[in-house]
């Protein structure tokens, strides 16, 4: 599913045949997007190869930023699916296709550091954060600005 076929308000609604994010484009979208019609989208990697679907969108309550999107990847028809905690920052929105792109080979996430969706990890914790940036070559926001 992605965002388009999500969008209850018409937010992201073309106009006369526009692509989405045109100069003509009425909405938002690209460079704002409501968070629920994010959830659920497709991820795939540069190669193609389908990583799974955003689950949830954290977000840090005291900077106001979007921290991680939770993926789910693996498992038969929903069952055993793994959770991964994938910085914002290493997701693009690709407009053309209504997805997301995650630079990462689809054997990296297989072993990327993730949780059950029964045990999910303190996301506050700093040196849980900075394993997880580590592992997909980003850095946290603050780092960023102090960087």
């Amino acid at each position: 599913m992605n965002y388009q076929d999500r969008d209850t308000y018409g937010m992201y609604r073309t106009t006369a045949g526009l692509p989405f994010g045109s100069d003509q484009h009425k909405g938002p979208g690209p460079r704002l997007m409501g968070a629920d019609t994010l959830n659920g989208n497709d991820v795939y990697n540069l190669q193609g190869e389908d990583l799974g679907d955003v689950k949830e969108i954290m977000l840090d309550m005291d900077s106001g930023r979007v921290s991680y999107a939770v993926l789910s990847f693996g498992g038969f028809l929903g069952m055993g699916n793994k959770l991964f905690a994938v910085p914002w920052s290493a997701l693009s929105l690709d407009t053309t296709n209504r997805r997301f792109t995650l630079d990462v080979q689809k054997d990296r996430l297989e072993g990327a550091p993730g949780f059950d969706k029964d045990q999910w990890p303190d996301m506050s914790d700093p040196a849980w954060a900075k394993g997880i940036h580590d592992y997909y070559g980003t850095k946290p926001y603050a780092d960023v600005l102090n960087g």
